[in-house]
């Protein structure tokens, strides 16, 4: 897996917690990090003040603001650097984690998505956030296509975007 792929899907997952207020470990993105980092999704699915603060991140980051949110996840969720071959093969291949396999849930994605936040914060090229531009959408989304032109979190709000703008232009003619 390419670097800039490991901070998008990390990316997927904080703007999952931030659109939905918790992650779904039935869903393939998060159930494969779960399983592969062997932790155990809270049994109530809560992930406390965690996605609060990252929704905030994520305002923050989308509209140019200071990122005061992510200093705050840093701080609340401080990253623990390692070098991780992840399957423990013994393959030579190494990436960085943020935090430790095993640790509880709602701190490994803290710690997991302050890093992946503070390296988009800095400038990180790879990934780039967005807000839906559908009416009444404020979910967030990643946008890793080569022209960084996405517009909406997903085809729906896209559709219903196109149907209402076709419909506007259908009663003014």
């Amino acid at each position: 897996m390419q670097y800039g792929d490991y901070i998008g899907n990390v990316t997927r997952l904080a703007v999952e917690l931030a659109n939905t207020g918790t992650l779904d470990p039935s869903g393939a993105l998060v159930g494969d990090f779960f399983e592969q980092h062997e932790i155990t999704p809270p049994p109530d699915g809560a992930y406390g003040h965690l996605p609060e603060l990252v929704r905030a991140a994520l305002a923050q980051l989308v509209d140019g603001e200071r990122p005061e949110a992510v200093h705050r996840l840093l701080r609340d969720y401080p990253p623990e650097m390692h070098l991780s071959d992840h399957d423990g093969a013994g393959n030579g291949v190494y990436h960085i984690h943020f935090s430790r396999n095993g640790t509880e849930a709602v701190r490994w994605a803290g710690q997991l998505i302050a890093a992946k936040l503070a390296l988009i914060a800095a400038g990180d090229p790879s990934v780039t956030l967005g807000r839906c531009a559908a009416a009444g959408c404020d979910n967030y989304f990643v946008d890793q296509s080569r022209n960084r032109t996405r517009r909406f979190c997903s085809n729906p709000c896209a559709s219903r975007t196109t149907v209402a703008a076709y419909r506007a232009r259908a009663t003014k003619g």
